[in-house]
């Protein structure tokens, strides 16, 4: 089976378990998803599958020659994976891959906000107020040194574009499936803005239970 599938962002809501407890939710429209080509070692040098999602109208002549028999799709997307035998062009799939209490991974573009300062971008303190500061609360303070080497080193936290980057969301779990819809309730806050476009996955790093160790010592 695929590792994960293409989805969308539908929004969030609230979920009431059988105990009464709320839980906040994103819902995804996952798939479905068409493998519209695979790459073998012998031809291409690796082993992946191509899907797209998502039918749409406007596609120029090469897209169209190279979805030949195959819905028109909007977005396509490679995935690597060593089983490429349980695959072939034109297989469907939906969002029947996941089901409730699954750990997975989703990635996409986080929403852009524009230019922001340390503060904001990197959760900086802030200067104190005294001493006459009044005017520099929220300025990152020195960022280089008057000696050698004189300037302000590569990879210095300050001001700049904040978010609009690729950003994963590792262990996140699933709360509901519905797969006559392919919709996908998550528990927590993925990236993106509605509408935009997901990879969901089966989680690679599962996460590690710490067991409590015992204090004191053992009366003899």
């Amino acid at each position: 089976m695929a590792e994960g599938l293409l989805g969308k962002k539908v929004g969030m809501t609230q979920i009431y378990t059988d105990k009464g407890e709320i839980i906040p939710v994103t819902v995804l429209q996952v798939g479905p998803c068409f493998v519209t080509q695979i790459k073998s070692p012998e031809k291409d040098g690796y082993s992946a599958i191509q899907m797209g999602m998502e039918e749409t109208r406007h596609l120029n002549k090469p897209e169209r020659g190279h979805l030949k028999q195959l819905p028109s799709l909007k977005y396509l997307r490679e995935v690597r994976t060593g089983n490429i035998a349980s695959f072939q062009v034109g297989q469907k799939l939906n969002v029947a891959l996941f089901s409730a209490g699954d750990l997975v991974d989703v990635s996409g573009v986080s929403k852009g906000k524009g230019h922001a300062g340390v503060i904001k971008r990197h959760h900086f303190k802030g200067g104190k107020k005294t001493h006459g500061q009044s005017d520099r609360m929220r300025s990152p303070g020195s960022s280089g040194a008057t000696t050698t080497p004189g300037r302000v080193l590569k990879g210095m936290r300050g001001a700049g574009q904040l978010g609009n980057k690729n950003a994963t969301v590792l262990n996140m779990e699933v709360i509901r499936v519905d797969q006559e819809r392919n919709l996908l309730a998550i528990k927590g806050t993925v990236p993106g803005t509605k509408d935009s476009l997901l990879f969901v996955r089966k989680a690679r790093k599962e996460k590690k239970v710490v067991k409590a160790q015992p204090t004191g010592k053992k009366g003899k």
